[in-house]
């Protein structure tokens, strides 16, 4: 976990986790596989999940079809009361990629530059002005996520290569090793390698992670129509000034 000194020197002590979604491998019949093809070409499913800074699952809404659009689950999860989606309380916030809408309890980054740690890692680190600063911050605490998604995927294979089992068996396998995955984190006396290497190394992300993803830049990925922006939503104005107070303090630190 970040040392509570950066999490201080940067404001954002009220975050309380991340939000992504991955692919995993789907076994569908011929008939839905146009739907469960996404970018990647392989017939998937989108899982949207949300996990806290100990790399622990917090909520899954899986069993989409690969061609389903981040935002579009997002909004399905959050607005139906029935999945349990556990909404942020007043003043916290998760954090979120460009490809969710900026609203009250989410966080995103600025869109119009550059975000993702490998663009900063290609520019030797390099950052030029105050909204790649925060981006490198935001991309940075972000990655938990990706490292979460990256030891489930590695410490799973099913999750690589599924079986041809009826689809709403694929879901609960799917969920029943995030469930396992939460156990093995918090049961620290279990020796695991996959956590491990994370913990020791935190700009580590597993290889597995990327799978079935395309791992491009905002930039590169401007005329995909597949990656357009989420409109925003209610509370985006506050959010938005919180990230202009966030990014001051970190300019600010940085001279």
């Amino acid at each position: 976990m970040l040392a509570s000194e950066e999490w201080n020197v940067v404001r954002m002590q009220d975050c309380i986790g991340a939000i992504d979604g991955t692919h995993v491998d789907a076994r569908v019949s011929t008939a839905e596989k146009v739907a469960y093809i996404g970018r990647c070409g392989s017939t998937t499913q989108n899982v949207m999940a949300v996990c806290d800074f100990n790399m622990c699952f917090t909520f899954v809404m899986s069993g989409w079809e690969g061609s389903a659009h981040d935002s579009r689950i997002f909004k399905f999860a959050i607005r139906n009361q029935q999945h349990k989606f556990p909404m942020p309380p007043p003043n916290k916030y998760y954090l979120v990629d460009a490809g969710y809408p900026m609203q009250r309890g989410f966080l995103k980054p600025f869109s119009d530059t550059k975000y993702h740690i490998p663009d900063f890692q290609r520019a030797s680190q390099s950052i030029r002005g105050r909204k790649e600063a925060f981006n490198k911050r935001h991309s940075s605490l972000r990655g938990v996520i990706e490292r979460s998604f990256g030891v489930w995927k590695k410490k799973w294979v099913i999750l690589r290569d599924m079986p041809t089992y009826p689809f709403k068996k694929q879901v609960k396998i799917l969920v029943a090793t995030m469930a396992l995955h939460n156990y093995i984190r918090r049961h620290p006396s279990r020796d695991d390698p996959e956590f491990n290497v994370c913990d020791e190394d935190q700009s580590y992300i597993p290889p597995e992670a990327y799978e079935y993803r395309i791992g491009q830049s905002l930039i590169d990925n401007e005329g995909d129509m597949t990656n357009h922006e989420a409109e925003d939503g209610e509370g985006a104005e506050e959010m938005i000034q919180l990230r202009e107070q966030i990014t001051s303090t970190l300019v600010n630190e940085m001279n």
